[in-house]
């Protein structure tokens, strides 16, 4: 396993998610924006108007602390274009179903130019999630403003309006998600519930933020007009500065964390590249088992620092590898690493992660000892089978290691990360089935 970069532990699917969404939305493209072509834009004012501010927030899309990039201004303009049933000089806004996906991947699309020009990714896949779920709250909503009896009843029910509004934008939230999960399924073959699930939650941030000004556009166009644009997008360009500086924050922890984790290496405590192989098995693992978005950042700081407390000891161990240490100097170890983890200012479930990480996940005679968290049985299970692998190579190296771990799994090591590991394993290019 030594050398391996976090691509050599994803797995190979049956298909590439990114490439079935990809091809999805280019089809429903090209069918949308040759059908407008011949039949011409409706509201052409309103419809350059909104693929201008679709395309500028395209330009000013932001990488989330997660690594989600998202286009706040953009989609939150286009989920407005499609939710927009009144025009105020030109009543009804009578753009069809087909005409919001044109303007809106036509927006995208441009607004993608100049990154693609600075020789940054275009993020095609993330576009083209963007333009499925638009074109989904679009199919649910338009039709009512496009029915000439629907309409007639909003028009004259102006709160029962607001209430359809609401409940179309909802749409985007289950949706998105479930193109997000599918896709990152696709590349780890991971437990496709527990991502959807972690996309959900991730929807409370910045994606309520997004829905909201979507719901907020097609209402304050509806009385003031498109001058109500520029005063609706205005707090969520805010919102956005503030969670790229949170973003900047968040990457400067983790490469702060790294290269504190990298003293290991540097005093010859342990090998080249170990915290790094260790953190990235450990997060496949994690998001095998379902770990949550939290947990799993927790599960990585901590894997990063499970090591860090061999810089007390007065001799480095052969190899790093602490699977050969004695129960009492393993906690030592561990417990020292903990109390760098809180000098360190880290949240303190990081710090009870590293310090559990050398308890058993059961003592002899007693159940399962609930006091040691999952994230520390995987760091346990993990830097075990980095260590009993070494700088071997070979298949059968890795299947002893996989077997001596499966040997002690009557106390050392919980038995569902040890299935989890194997899993991971045979799935990957590191041991073929």
């Amino acid at each position: 396993m030594s050398g391996s970069s976090l691509a050599s532990i994803r797995s190979p699917s049956l298909f590439d998610g990114s490439a079935v969404v990809v091809a999805c939305a280019s089809v429903l493209t090209v069918t949308a924006v040759a059908q407008t072509a011949v039949r011409g834009l409706v509201a052409p004012m309103v419809a350059v108007t909104f693929g201008c501010l679709i395309a500028v927030g395209e330009v000013v899309r932001l990488r989330l602390p997660d690594d989600r990039v998202q286009a706040p201004i953009g989609l939150a303009a286009a989920l407005g274009y499609a939710l927009l049933s009144h025009l105020p000089h030109e009543g009804r806004a009578a753009h069809t179903v087909l005409q919001t996906v044109a303007v809106t991947s036509v927006g995208m699309l441009v607004g993608a130019l100049p990154h693609a020009l600075a020789g940054r990714a275009t993020e095609l896949e993330g576009i083209a999630r963007r333009v499925i779920v638009v074109a989904g709250v679009a199919a649910v909503f338009r039709p009512f403003v496009l029915a000439d009896d629907w309409y007639a009843w909003l028009d004259a029910h102006p709160p029962s309006c607001v209430v359809l509004t609401v409940l179309a934008v909802l749409v985007a939230w289950p949706l998105e998600a479930v193109l997000a999960a599918g896709v990152e399924a696709s590349r780890h073959a991971g437990p496709f519930l527990a991502l959807l699930r972690n996309e959900l939650v991730a929807f409370f941030g910045i994606g309520a933020a997004i829905a909201s000004t979507g719901v907020l556009i097609p209402l304050a166009t509806w009385e003031v007009g498109l001058w109500a644009l520029p005063l609706v997008i205005i707090p969520l360009l805010l919102a956005q500065f503030a969670y790229r500086r949170y973003a900047r924050i968040r990457r400067t922890q983790v490469q702060t964390i790294r290269a504190l984790s990298r003293a290991t290496e540097v005093g010859g405590y342990t090998e080249t590249g170990h915290a790094r192989r260790v953190t990235e098995l450990a997060l496949a693992i994690g998001r095998e088992l379902g770990l949550s978005e939290r947990r799993l950042r927790h599960l990585q700081y901590a894997a990063l620092m499970h090591d860090v407390g061999q810089l007390s000891l007065t001799d480095p161990i052969p190899g790093g590898a602490t699977v050969l240490l004695a129960p009492e100097e393993r906690r030592r170890i561990a417990t020292l690493g903990a109390e760098v983890a809180r000098k360190a200012a880290m949240p303190e479930e990081v710090a009870r992660i590293v310090e559990a990480q050398a308890e058993p996940y059961r003592r002899p005679h007693l159940w399962e000892d609930s006091s040691v968290p999952l994230e520390s049985r995987i760091i346990k299970v993990v830097n075990a089978y980095d260590d009993l692998v070494g700088t071997a190579t070979t298949e059968d190296a890795r299947l002893e290691a996989l077997e001596g771990l499966r040997l002690g799994m009557a106390y050392e090591y919980d038995p569902q990360v040890v299935a989890a590991l194997a899993r991971v394993l045979s799935r990957s290019n590191l041991i073929p089935r």
